[in-house]
């Protein structure tokens, strides 16, 4: 085994470690301040406040699948076939998720 390839996995883990810490830094920093900007109504059920949530969260996801999930070195059909059906699930599931969020607490 070859040392400067050790050294890559763990200089890649590292990269993605930081990557998260600042995206959870970011999405903590949010839920604690509670900018008045972002907690305005759009699209007729939610806030701009639970989109950025919803797109850093899946941001998270994504890097969390592909380093430790070891998909970034996988063939594209292989990761296409992960990615496709939540790619289609997530998005149907938020919407429902908001959608009846906001009818039974009437926000």
């Amino acid at each position: 085994m070859s040392d400067n390839h050790a050294h890559g996995g763990v200089r890649r883990l590292i990269i993605v470690f930081f990557i998260l810490l600042v995206v959870t830094a970011v999405e903590v920093g949010l839920g604690i301040v509670k900018p008045a900007f972002l907690m305005g109504e759009v699209f007729g059920f939610t806030s701009w406040l639970n989109i950025i949530f919803i797109v850093l969260t899946l941001f998270k996801a994504y890097f969390i699948v592909e380093a430790f999930m070891h998909l970034e070195g996988e063939k594209k059909s292989l990761r296409l076939t992960i990615y496709l059906p939540i790619l289609i699930l997530i998005p149907y599931l938020t919407f429902i998720l908001l959608t009846e969020g906001s009818y039974l607490y009437g926000a």
